[in-house]
Formats: structure tokens, C-alpha cells, sequence
């Protein structure tokens, strides 16, 4: 069987090459009546475009590109951290009929400003998706802003009005979480912050502070411990913390991995969950519901927002306008088996 041409979806729509063409590429100023016999057409003959000639036709690429955070550098990287903003992310490209790249990047490295600008200039992005902590890290965004590349910073920490980034509500659902822990009578709640390089974990110690203020309970640093994110740095946490005479009823970490760590040393030290402590996390990774007892944490919304910061580029690619702002995917409560009520 013949491969189909375009000219054969013109024959059957009954219209110019042209107009298929401008269907195909998604081209404004099309009648929506010639659009969707264009589109029936392309459907009944399951037309599929030569993607060179529709990227040369249209000036642009059709490219999208997710950068994230390099995870080979980590002792235990989070695999499922990426997975979630590709899900998102290809569900937008999909949609419009783009390609999506994901490139790892390590911002530690010295050639990390000429390693982007290759990138670029090699693969002509119509848009990048920068993931945190690269989208508050000045070696990452500046080289990507000197080449005009659009792009949308996930989760920057600090919300502007002079470009478009998406994040969630960090602080806001830490406080949350610190008072549902209140609500269940614990008064010594301690915390284990994350990576400094992360902003918007950081506004999640500001949330914990903001909880206990709400529930009527005093912050002492002593309950504040400082992890890495990683599982071991959650692990050595919560040895100091339960060493301590007078040891918290309940742990929040700033994500899963180090609540996982927390759970880990529990249940070597024979500490019951939720009996004798409660934990909690943050994200709602698939280690939250594959360990036991299964994690209470927060979902952070990552295909959600990704698949938003895809769908502004590529909005912006089709008809020249950007967006300023940030757009907020709020957060939830998770409540599982890891939390209950202070122990007598």
C-alpha cells in the first residue's frame, strides 16, 4: 500500500494543499468548518506528516525540551521525581503534535553555561521546561535567556510578574500538614529541612513554623534538623532527633526520601509507627505508598505542572503570545498509615 501523501488528504477534504498544510501546522485564520473536514480527512487516512517538512514549512521545531536536574550526581537519585514531570510534559507535546527532549543537566559542572548553549543551538527548542532547583539557579537561566529561548521555571521558589513560571503552594500545605499533626495532639513535631539549592523546599520550613504559630505550639530549633533530601541524611535526622531526652511524637520531612530515613532508623530502634511516632513526608513519590507502614506526605501536583508549563510554550510558539505570572497547582494531604494520634 502507497504511503499516504498530503495530496491525497487535500483530494478528500476537498481543499488546497495549503490548507492542509496550515491544519497540520496549526496555523491561526483557518475556518473552523474547513479545519475539522482537514482533520476528518488526516483521521480516515491516518496521515502522518513529514515532520522535517512541517518544521522547515512553520519555522519551527515542534521541539520541546524538559531540563532537569542531573540525577547520576546522587548517592540514591529519585527516579520517580523525573517520571512525573515527563508524564506531564508528553502529555502536553502529544497533544499538539510535539516531540519532547529530556536532558539531564549538571549545574555543578564549570561548562554548564556552554553545555546548554550547544544544546540549544543543536536541537532549536521551540521551549524548555526547567525543573527545580535549575529553575532558581542563575548558571542555568541565564545562559538559556541569552539565546531568547522561551522557557517556564517548575517551582522557582519566588513567584514574578516579568515571566511565567508554575509551582504549588509549599508553604501553605506545609502549614497544613503541621496542623493536621497538631490536630492529633502532638506537641513536640519536629522538622527536617531539604537541600539549601531548592527555594520552594525552603518555603517549606516556613510553612512548618507557620502551623505550629497556627496551632498554638512554640518553634525551637532544637526539632529542626537539616537534611539533603536524600534518604541517608533523613536516616541521620532522625538519629539525633530521637536521642534527644525528651525525643519529638511525630517527624515532617521536607520530602519522601528523608521521611523514609526517618522510618528506617524507627524501625531499627524499635520505635512503633504510628504507635510511638508519626512521620510524615512530601511529594507522594512511589516510595510513599510501597513502604510500610505507607507514608502520610503531600502530593505535590509534578505532571500537572509540568504539562501547564508545556502547554504555555507551546501556546506561545503557535501564536506569539507569552505569559507572565505564575500559575499555582495547589497541593494535598495524603493521609496513610505513617501518622496517628500522640502516644499516652
Amino acid at each position: 500500500m502507497s504511503k499516504v501523501t498530503i495530496d491525497d488528504v487535500a483530494d478528500l477534504a476537498g481543499v488546497s494543499i495549503k490548507t492542509v498544510s496550515r491544519v497540520v501546522n496549526r496555523e491561526p485564520n483557518v475556518r473552523e468548518a474547513t479545519r475539522l473536514k482537514v482533520e476528518e480527512a488526516v483521521a480516515r487516512l491516518n496521515y502522518r506528516p513529514n515532520l522535517s517538512a512541517r518544521n522547515l514549512a512553520s519555522h519551527r521545531s515542534h521541539l520541546i525540551v524538559l531540563l532537569y536536574d542531573d540525577p547520576s550526581v546522587y548517592e540514591t537519585p529519585s527516579s520517580g521525581y523525573i517520571i512525573r514531570l515527563q508524564q506531564g510534559t508528553l502529555r502536553a507535546c502529544r497533544t499538539a503534535d510535539y516531540e519532547l527532549l529530556i536532558h539531564p543537566c549538571n549545574y555543578r559542572d564549570r561548562k554548564v553555561k556552554s553545555n546548554l548553549t550547544g544544546l540549544i543551538e543543536r536541537t532549536r527548542p521551540d521551549g524548555i521546561v526547567i525543573a527545580a532547583p535549575l529553575s532558581n539557579m542563575p548558571q542555568v537561566i541565564k545562559p538559556i535567556a541569552a539565546t531568547n529561548t522561551p522557557y517556564v521555571r517548575l517551582s522557582p521558589g519566588t513567584r514574578s510578574s516579568g515571566e511565567f513560571s508554575v509551582g504549588t503552594n509549599d508553604r501553605e500545605i506545609a502549614a497544613e500538614m503541621t496542623r493536621y499533626l497538631a490536630s492529633l495532639g502532638h506537641e513536640r513535631i519536629a522538622y527536617i529541612s531539604g537541600h539549601t539549592k531548592h527555594k520552594a523546599v525552603a518555603n517549606r520550613l516556613k510553612g512548618y513554623r507557620d502551623g505550629l504559630e497556627q496551632s498554638g505550639l512554640p518553634y525551637a530549633e532544637t526539632l529542626v534538623a537539616a537534611g539533603d533530601n536524600s534518604i541517608g541524611s533523613g536516616a541521620a535526622c532522625a538519629e539525633a532527633l530521637l536521642e534527644d531526652a525528651n525525643p519529638p511524637t511525630a517527624i515532617f520531612a521536607a520530602n519522601d526520601d528523608m521521611a523514609a530515613g526517618v522510618i528506617r532508623v524507627a524501625n531499627r530502634l524499635g520505635i512503633d509507627i504510628p504507635g510511638q511516632l508519626s512521620v510524615a513526608g512530601f511529594d507522594d513519590s512511589s516510595l510513599a505508598s510501597q513502604i510500610y507502614p505507607s507514608l502520610t506526605t503531600v502530593r505535590q501536583p509534578l505532571p500537572e505542572m509540568a504539562e501547564r508549563a508545556a502547554h504555555a510554550l507551546i501556546g506561545s510558539s503557535e501564536n506569539g503570545a507569552s505569559r507572565n505570572g505564575t500559575d499555582v497547582v495547589p497541593s494535598e494531604l495524603k493521609v496513610r498509615e505513617s501518622t496517628g494520634r500522640v502516644p499516652n
